[in-house]
């Protein structure tokens, strides 16, 4: 009788798994798998809408023009989308996922490994103005070309992980907090680094340098929760200089109980990711 060693066992149990989902993608028509998430983002309250939905090589799926919406409205344009198994990750045992999308000039680019719950996250040359969900959070007009680098492992307290973001060019207009308008304004450069640890995450500080103001975010956000809720405690700080305070003075009679010296307000932010407020 013929003894399997491990090595020989974790080749077999590699092989097993990629045959194994390598019929799955053959034999399963497209319109099930379709099926089968459009009913997991119904489950939370999103509609999908795809051009086309068909089977990429060797273990994927691709989507063209799709929409994700709810009762707001739009919330996200792709282009295109391709959603893989990785192929080499399963010759050793492990399962990890590749997506990969395009939006307008902008490339979008996520992978996800569930064993460790490790997701890492790429995003170039996305403009802000393609990204709808933003203007329906915010209200706001807002313009920029989108640069994103980070990448996270674990799930509740054992969460870590850190992102870089810059956006070149922007141009933000008609912004309200709860009410509160802030001031319109074109910067050069916003950059900023977010990290997670130990369930809390942190904006180290997301700096906006603007013609004739800059401004800076900071703060924290429990992360043991869903995301869309989690709770803020965040501080904006605004300083404009006098021409650019003279220009839209009416603002900032708005905004004068948060003047902390000449030139200089703080502004505090609570509430949730998805409704911020002013208190």
């Amino acid at each position: 009788m013929k003894h399997w060693s491990p090595p020989s066992l974790v080749v077999v149990g590699a092989a097993s798994l990629i045959l194994l989902l390598v019929l799955t993608i053959i034999f399963i028509p497209v319109g099930e798998i379709k099926g089968v998430v459009e009913r997991g983002l119904s489950q939370q309250g999103y509609v999908l809408q795809a051009e086309e939905f068909e089977k990429a090589f060797p273990l994927g799926i691709t989507v063209s023009n799709a929409l994700v919406s709810d009762e707001r409205g739009v919330l996200v344009k792709l282009d295109t989308a391709t959603f893989r198994v990785e192929l080499l990750p399963l010759l050793i045992g492990k399962v990890a996922f590749d997506a990969r999308a395009r939006i307008g000039e902008g490339e979008l680019s996520a992978n996800f490994q569930p064993r460790t719950s490790t997701i890492s996250l790429h995003a170039e040359r996305v403009r802000l103005q393609d990204v709808p969900l933003l203007q329906i959070v915010t209200g706001a007009n807002i313009r920029g070309d989108l640069f994103l680098d980070g990448s996270f492992a674990g799930r509740g307290t054992a969460l870590q992980g850190d992102m870089r973001m810059a956006i070149g060019q922007a141009e933000l207009s008609s912004i309200k907090v709860s009410g509160m308008p802030l001031p319109d304004a074109s910067y050069r450069t916003i950059r900023g680094m977010f990290r997670a640890s130990a369930g809390m995450g942190t904006l180290e500080s997301l700096t906006f340098q603007g013609d004739g103001i800059y401004i800076r975010l900071k703060g924290t956000l429990a992360m043991t929760g869903p995301l869309e809720s989690a709770p803020l405690n965040l501080t904006i700080e605004l300083m404009p200089k006098p021409d650019f305070l003279e220009k839209q003075k009416l603002i900032f009679m708005v905004l004068a109980k948060y003047m902390k010296s000449p030139g200089s307000y703080r502004i505090p932010v609570t509430g949730t990711l998805m409704n911020p407020a002013i208190r």
